[in-house]
């Protein structure tokens, strides 16, 4: 990844901490999300988007990025990352696990994002979307994902993960991080085909039907560990 947009805002100091938290999380994420024991349901789906010839567009929400970042490793995706110090340090991390990122947000570069994600996606790469970042509101999808598949015609691909033992990070979208030797569940959804080149319309219906999928994979997977739906 170039660094140069970030480092046009951003410290010298703030580009070193970024650096190392991304050196000193790595081996962290990798001790606890390596004792994790998996139920998975799903992932058909992802496979058959890439046996027909295409790549997701796969969608999540921030808080479970930890999740995210382990399960899906050394497969290549494309995820956007916000333009700040905290997708600094977060994009430094996911790249150190085989991901590639566009830098960019609903605030500050999106359409530069959108346009990198679009070539990659061309390319044959996968791509991904926190779909509630770069601040929230927590579980609220933003429509950088649906129109990204409306430019590639990629499906959407939603998916959720949760551990049945975890630690919550204080921000606002409050963080899973499992907890070594947890139980956790990856559950892919459905894909979601969007018409190419849609209009405003279409692109809010769909953003819907993303947010309603996303919100019942929440619950399965709840199920799935045995926590409260």
């Amino acid at each position: 990844m170039s660094h140069d947009a970030p480092r046009r805002r951003l410290s010298s100091s703030q580009i070193a901490s970024a650096a190392a938290i991304a050196a000193v999380g790595k081996p962290v994420v990798a001790a606890l999300c390596g004792t994790i024991r998996w139920t998975v349901e799903g992932l058909r789906y992802y496979d058959a988007i890439q046996a027909s010839g295409r790549q997701p567009v796969m969608a999540f929400w921030h808080g479970r990025i930890v999740h995210a970042t382990w399960f899906f490793r050394r497969r290549g995706i494309v995820v956007m990352i916000s333009e700040n110090f905290d997708g600094e340090w977060i994009g430094r991390l996911i790249e150190k696990f085989g991901y590639r990122t566009a830098r960019g947000s609903t605030s500050r570069g999106g359409a530069r994002a959108l346009a990198r994600m679009r070539r990659l996606a061309k390319d044959g790469a996968p791509t991904g979307f926190a779909v509630d970042g770069p601040r929230g509101p927590a579980r609220s999808v933003q429509p950088g994902a649906v129109w990204l598949a409306s430019l590639t015609g990629n499906p959407l691909l939603p998916f959720h993960s949760e551990a049945d033992r975890f630690w919550t990070a204080r921000s606002w979208d409050g963080t899973q991080v499992p907890k070594p030797f947890a139980r956790a569940a990856m559950v892919v959804g459905e894909p979601i085909e969007v018409p190419r080149s849609a209009g405003p319309d279409v692109i809010e219906r769909k953003r819907l039907e993303l947010e309603r999928s996303l919100q019942d994979l929440s619950k399965c997977a709840r199920r799935i560990v045995g926590r409260a739906v």
